[in-house]
C-alpha cells in the first residue's frame, strides 16, 4: 500500500529562511533542548506532577518544534488520504494482527521472561461498565491513537532521524529510540507493560515507514488495537484481568 504522503526525509536543516535566521532553530543544540524538555515531562510524570496524560504536554512541544523549524504536520505525515477504503482495510488488518500478536505471542513471552503481568489494574473498572468504557474508547482514539502517533511517530521519530548523519541508518535509529521512549511512556504498566509497548511502538513505526510516512495508517491501527483491548476488558475477557 502506498497512501499519499511526503517522501522527502524531514531534515533539521530544511528551511527557506536565510542562514542567520536558521542558525539556532535548525541546530542540533535546539533539538537537544527539546529532548531535555521531554525528559523533564517524563520526570514530572514519575513524581505525579502530570495529570491524565503526558500527551497534553508533548503535543504542544512537538507543534512548537515544527513551527519554529518552518515545518507543518503534513511534513511528517498528516496528509489527505487518497483511498480511505484501502487505508481502513490495511489499518484493520494491521490492528487485528497486532492485537493477536500481543495477546498470544509478545505478552505471554514477556510475562514468562519478567515473571510479571503488565499492570493494568486501572482498567479493571471497565468490566461491565458502559460509561467508563465509552470514556476510555474516546480517550483511546484521541489521546492514544491520534495524540501518541502524532507525537511519537510523526514528531519524535522524524526528529531523531533528522539528527543522524548517515541516511542509511537514520530511520532505523529514529525507529528504535522513539519506540524505546514510547515504551518508557507507559511506566505505570510495569516493566512488562513498558516492553510490550516498546514492541508495539516498533510495529507502529514500521507501519508508518512502510506506508511512506502517512500517519493515517498507524493512527487507525493504534485505535483498533486499543479498542479491541478495551472491549475485552469490558467483557471481562482480557487475559491478565480475568
Amino acid at each position: 500500500m502506498e497512501p499519499t504522503a511526503v517522501n522527502e526525509p524531514v531534515n533539521i536543516s530544511k528551511t527557506s529562511d536565510p542562514p542567520q535566521q536558521r542558525s539556532w532553530w535548525h541546530s542540533p543544540a535546539f533539538a537537544w533542548c527539546e529532548f531535555g524538555i521531554i525528559v523533564l515531562i517524563f520526570w514530572a510524570d514519575i513524581h505525579d506532577h502530570i495529570y491524565l496524560s503526558k500527551t497534553f504536554y508533548l503535543f504542544p512541544l512537538a507543534w512548537a518544534s515544527l513551527r519554529l523549524r518552518g515545518l507543518r504536520w503534513r511534513d511528517v505525515g498528516l496528509v489527505r488520504v487518497g483511498d480511505w477504503k484501502k487505508t481502513l482495510l490495511v489499518s484493520g488488518i494491521c490492528g487485528i494482527a497486532m492485537e493477536l500478536f500481543e495477546l498470544f505471542v509478545s505478552q505471554p513471552l514477556l510475562m514468562r521472561w519478567t515473571g510479571k503481568a503488565p499492570d493494568l489494574e486501572l482498567f479493571r473498572a471497565l468490566n461491565g461498565n458502559v460509561k467508563w468504557t465509552a470514556l476510555a474508547l474516546f480517550g483511546a482514539w484521541t489521546l492514544a491513537a491520534f495524540g501518541e502517533e502524532m507525537v511519537f511517530r510523526g514528531y519524535l521519530l522524524n526528529r531523531i532521524a533528522g539528527l543522524v548523519r548517515s541516511p542509511r541508518w537514520a530511520w532505523a535509529v529514529g525507529l528504535v529510540i522513539s519506540s524505546a521512549v514510547f515504551g518508557a511512556a507507559h511506566l505505570g504498566q510495569g516493566i512488562t507493560g513498558q516492553l510490550e509497548n516498546m514492541l508495539d511502538g516498533l510495529l507502529l513505526g514500521a507501519i508508518y515507514l512502510a506506508c511512506r510516512r502517512n500517519l493515517a495508517v498507524p493512527i487507525v491501527t493504534h485505535g483498533i488495537t486499543d479498542t479491541l483491548d478495551l472491549l475485552l476488558m469490558f467483557a471481562g475477557q482480557y487475559p491478565t484481568l480475568r
